[in-house]
Protein backbone atom coordinates (compact mmCIF):
# COMPACT_ATOMS: atom_id res chain seq x y z
CA UNK A 1 0.00 0.00 0.00
CA UNK A 2 0.86 3.60 -0.93
CA UNK A 3 0.30 6.12 1.53
CA UNK A 4 1.14 9.62 0.05
CA UNK A 5 1.33 12.80 2.67
CA UNK A 6 1.89 16.35 2.46
CA UNK A 7 4.70 17.18 4.67
CA UNK A 8 3.19 19.39 7.00
CA UNK A 9 6.74 21.12 8.28
CA UNK A 10 6.78 24.02 10.50
CA UNK A 11 7.63 26.91 8.09
CA UNK A 12 4.68 25.39 6.66
CA UNK A 13 2.52 25.99 9.76
CA UNK A 14 4.08 29.26 10.15
CA UNK A 15 3.25 30.47 7.04
CA UNK A 16 -0.06 29.16 6.89
CA UNK A 17 -0.62 30.63 9.87
CA UNK A 18 0.34 33.81 8.91
CA UNK A 19 -1.36 33.91 5.95
CA UNK A 20 -4.14 33.00 7.78
CA UNK A 21 -4.36 35.98 10.46
CA UNK A 22 -3.71 38.22 7.62
CA UNK A 23 -6.74 36.67 5.66
CA UNK A 24 -8.58 36.91 9.21
CA UNK A 25 -6.94 40.25 9.90
CA UNK A 26 -7.72 41.76 6.48
CA UNK A 27 -11.24 40.63 5.89
CA UNK A 28 -12.59 43.58 7.30
CA UNK A 29 -11.25 45.73 3.92
CA UNK A 30 -11.37 43.85 0.73
CA UNK A 31 -7.61 42.64 -0.43
CA UNK A 32 -6.79 43.76 -3.84
CA UNK A 33 -6.56 41.36 -6.65
CA UNK A 34 -2.72 41.64 -6.44
CA UNK A 35 -2.89 40.85 -2.67
CA UNK A 36 -5.47 37.43 -2.87
CA UNK A 37 -3.26 36.46 -5.65
CA UNK A 38 -0.05 36.05 -3.80
CA UNK A 39 -1.82 35.03 -1.17
CA UNK A 40 -3.14 32.03 -3.20
CA UNK A 41 -0.10 31.15 -4.81
CA UNK A 42 1.95 31.64 -1.89
CA UNK A 43 -0.86 28.94 -0.04
CA UNK A 44 -0.16 26.62 -2.95
CA UNK A 45 3.47 26.77 -3.01
CA UNK A 46 3.65 25.95 0.23
CA UNK A 47 1.45 23.11 0.30
CA UNK A 48 1.64 21.30 -3.07
CA UNK A 49 5.23 21.50 -3.57
CA UNK A 50 7.05 18.26 -2.32
CA UNK A 51 4.96 14.97 -1.19
CA UNK A 52 6.05 12.04 0.69
CA UNK A 53 5.87 8.67 0.81
CA UNK A 54 6.51 5.58 2.81
CA UNK A 55 6.71 2.24 1.92
CA UNK A 56 7.19 2.92 -1.73
CA UNK A 57 5.65 0.53 -4.46
CA UNK A 58 5.24 2.42 -7.77
CA UNK A 59 4.65 0.92 -11.58
CA UNK A 60 4.94 2.83 -14.59
CA UNK A 61 3.17 1.51 -17.32
CA UNK A 62 3.66 2.36 -21.10
CA UNK A 63 0.82 1.66 -23.24
CA UNK A 64 -0.67 -0.22 -20.86
CA UNK A 65 1.87 -2.51 -20.57
CA UNK A 66 3.94 -2.56 -17.02
CA UNK A 67 7.35 -1.40 -17.61
CA UNK A 68 9.35 -1.01 -14.12
CA UNK A 69 8.15 -1.48 -10.94
CA UNK A 70 10.57 0.70 -8.10
CA UNK A 71 9.75 -0.14 -4.06
CA UNK A 72 11.78 1.63 -1.70
CA UNK A 73 11.56 2.51 1.81
CA UNK A 74 10.91 6.08 2.08
CA UNK A 75 10.43 8.80 -1.37
CA UNK A 76 9.74 12.56 -1.75
CA UNK A 77 8.91 13.45 -4.99
CA UNK A 78 9.42 17.69 -5.72
CA UNK A 79 7.23 19.04 -8.64
CA UNK A 80 8.50 22.99 -8.21
CA UNK A 81 9.33 24.91 -11.28
CA UNK A 82 13.18 24.19 -11.25
CA UNK A 83 13.21 20.86 -9.61
CA UNK A 84 11.14 17.74 -10.53
CA UNK A 85 12.25 14.88 -9.40
CA UNK A 86 11.59 11.56 -6.75
CA UNK A 87 14.47 11.04 -4.45
CA UNK A 88 14.04 7.26 -2.92
CA UNK A 89 15.39 5.95 0.02
CA UNK A 90 16.16 2.25 0.28
CA UNK A 91 16.92 -0.53 -0.26
CA UNK A 92 15.65 0.52 -3.58
CA UNK A 93 14.65 -2.43 -5.74
CA UNK A 94 13.66 -2.24 -9.23
CA UNK A 95 12.16 -5.15 -11.46
CA UNK A 96 12.70 -4.39 -15.33
CA UNK A 97 9.73 -5.81 -17.61
CA UNK A 98 10.00 -7.25 -21.44
CA UNK A 99 6.68 -6.90 -23.30
CA UNK A 100 5.67 -9.96 -22.55
CA UNK A 101 5.50 -9.24 -18.75
CA UNK A 102 8.17 -10.75 -16.97
CA UNK A 103 10.90 -9.55 -15.23
CA UNK A 104 13.99 -9.66 -17.59
CA UNK A 105 16.36 -7.53 -14.98
CA UNK A 106 16.58 -6.66 -11.20
CA UNK A 107 17.84 -3.43 -9.91
CA UNK A 108 18.77 -2.65 -6.60
CA UNK A 109 21.08 0.15 -4.44
CA UNK A 110 21.20 1.97 -1.30
CA UNK A 111 19.06 5.05 -3.04
CA UNK A 112 17.69 6.45 -6.14
CA UNK A 113 16.60 10.00 -8.00
CA UNK A 114 14.06 9.44 -10.70
CA UNK A 115 13.23 12.53 -13.31
CA UNK A 116 9.85 10.99 -14.50
CA UNK A 117 9.56 14.32 -17.37
CA UNK A 118 13.11 12.62 -18.53
CA UNK A 119 12.45 9.06 -18.04
CA UNK A 120 16.19 8.87 -15.98
CA UNK A 121 16.84 7.18 -13.05
CA UNK A 122 20.25 7.57 -11.26
CA UNK A 123 21.52 5.05 -8.72
CA UNK A 124 23.64 5.81 -5.57
CA UNK A 125 25.34 3.05 -3.21
CA UNK A 126 26.08 -0.58 -3.58
CA UNK A 127 24.39 -0.54 -7.50
CA UNK A 128 23.65 -4.66 -8.31
CA UNK A 129 22.13 -4.96 -11.54
CA UNK A 130 21.01 -8.66 -12.18
CA UNK A 131 19.41 -10.26 -15.57
CA UNK A 132 17.62 -13.22 -16.20
CA UNK A 133 20.80 -14.80 -18.16
CA UNK A 134 22.55 -14.19 -15.17
CA UNK A 135 24.71 -11.91 -16.14
CA UNK A 136 25.75 -9.31 -13.14
CA UNK A 137 26.92 -5.54 -12.12
CA UNK A 138 28.38 -3.69 -9.13
CA UNK A 139 29.32 -0.26 -8.93
CA UNK A 140 28.62 3.02 -6.71
CA UNK A 141 26.56 4.91 -9.40
CA UNK A 142 24.51 4.35 -12.07
CA UNK A 143 22.82 6.35 -14.21
CA UNK A 144 19.48 4.49 -16.51
CA UNK A 145 17.94 6.36 -19.40
CA UNK A 146 14.87 4.57 -19.43
CA UNK A 147 13.43 5.71 -23.10
CA UNK A 148 16.70 4.97 -24.67
CA UNK A 149 17.22 1.54 -22.80
CA UNK A 150 20.74 2.45 -21.58
CA UNK A 151 22.43 2.62 -18.63
CA UNK A 152 26.06 4.06 -17.69
CA UNK A 153 28.70 5.35 -15.37
CA UNK A 154 31.80 7.20 -15.42
CA UNK A 155 33.03 4.84 -11.77
CA UNK A 156 34.34 1.60 -11.60
CA UNK A 157 32.07 -1.54 -12.58
CA UNK A 158 32.45 -5.30 -12.29
CA UNK A 159 30.67 -7.72 -14.08
CA UNK A 160 30.43 -10.85 -13.83
CA UNK A 161 28.68 -14.14 -16.51
CA UNK A 162 29.37 -17.56 -16.18
CA UNK A 163 32.20 -17.89 -18.11
CA UNK A 164 33.62 -14.00 -17.85
CA UNK A 165 34.83 -11.47 -15.48
CA UNK A 166 35.29 -7.72 -16.55
CA UNK A 167 36.25 -4.89 -14.79
CA UNK A 168 36.51 -0.86 -15.79
CA UNK A 169 35.11 2.51 -15.70
CA UNK A 170 33.74 4.64 -17.83
CA UNK A 171 30.37 1.61 -19.14
CA UNK A 172 27.77 1.97 -20.92
CA UNK A 173 25.62 -0.61 -22.22
CA UNK A 174 22.02 -2.08 -21.99
CA UNK A 175 19.78 -2.53 -19.55
CA UNK A 176 19.88 -6.68 -20.32
CA UNK A 177 23.11 -6.06 -20.33
CA UNK A 178 23.56 -7.74 -24.26
CA UNK A 179 25.45 -4.20 -25.53
CA UNK A 180 28.33 -3.25 -23.19
CA UNK A 181 31.33 -0.83 -23.91
CA UNK A 182 33.70 -0.20 -20.69
CA UNK A 183 36.83 1.90 -21.42
CA UNK A 184 40.00 1.04 -18.67
CA UNK A 185 38.85 -2.49 -19.51
CA UNK A 186 40.33 -5.56 -17.45
CA UNK A 187 38.92 -8.98 -17.63
CA UNK A 188 38.91 -12.63 -17.32
CA UNK A 189 37.27 -15.53 -19.59
CA UNK A 190 36.89 -19.16 -19.44
CA UNK A 191 37.50 -20.79 -22.40
CA UNK A 192 35.56 -24.21 -23.30
CA UNK A 193 37.92 -26.48 -25.61
CA UNK A 194 35.09 -29.80 -25.37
Amino acid sequence: MTDILVPFKTYHALIISILFTLVAGVSCSDLTEQESQKVTEALNDSLLSSTETWDLDMTLTEEGLKKVRVRGSYSETFNLPDLKETRIKGPVHIDVYDSAGAVKTVVKSNRAVYRAEESLFELYGNVRVDTRDTTHLESEYLKWNQSKNLISTPQFVYITTPTDTTTGSDFTGSTDLDNIKIRNYSGSSVINRN
